[in-house]
């Protein structure tokens, strides 16, 4: 599959078949998400491959829940029916860092901006093999870091049900391109 394909064809799939995800197909999309940029090639990045049932249960139990509701949103259930959870975790203090400890930027800890480079390359690789994911990122991400034994050092950023989409994804609307960008200064 094309690149621009790829990325123009990815959807967030919220319903995964519980069809078997092999270790080669999965470490073919970490390798993906492996050669990803990162800040001066700190390679913060660090990847979980949670198939246990009772993990991903766990890790499902997290995530947050509209107001006054106690029914588990189409997000949490996947966690659960997917064959494959990745949790995307980082270094910290790792990238955008001097020497001295201080950041770089004002942007502060670049763990952020690495760990979704690496994640954009995990869908995008995922979607080019056929496969479904959503990255989610409303969790109790301290909570997923305890259930899965993350050390200090170190911060869960997302998580992504990983399996055979059960169906296809919905195409949103974007913003034309006119909208979006600028040229020499910022509104012209």
């Amino acid at each position: 599959m094309d690149v621009f394909e790829a990325i123009n064809n990815r959807r967030s799939i919220r319903q995964q078949k519980s069809d078997a995800v092999d270790e080669k197909t999965v470490e073919k999309i970490l390798e993906a998400a492996r050669w990803a940029p990162s800040w001066a090639n700190t390679q913060c990045s660090r990847f979980i491959v949670v198939r246990d049932s009772n993990l991903k249960e766990q890790a499902a139990a997290t995530m947050f829940r509209r107001p006054g509701s106690t029914e588990m949103g189409p997000t949490a259930q996947a966690i659960m029916d997917a064959p494959v959870l990745i949790v995307v975790c980082a270094e910290m203090k790792k990238s955008g860092i001097r020497p001295d400890g201080s950041s770089a930027t004002d942007k502060g800890d670049w763990y952020m901006f690495d760990t979704a480079l690496a994640t954009q390359n995990l869908v995008l690789a995922a979607h080019a093999l056929g496969l479904g994911t959503v990255i989610i990122g409303a969790f109790d991400a301290p909570k997923v870091a305890e259930i899965l034994g993350v050390p200090s050092g170190y911060s869960v950023v997302t998580m992504t049900p990983l399996g055979v989409p059960a169906q296809e994804g919905r195409t949103p609307s974007r913003k034309e391109l006119a909208e979006l960008v600028s040229y020499d200064k910022f509104g012209s």
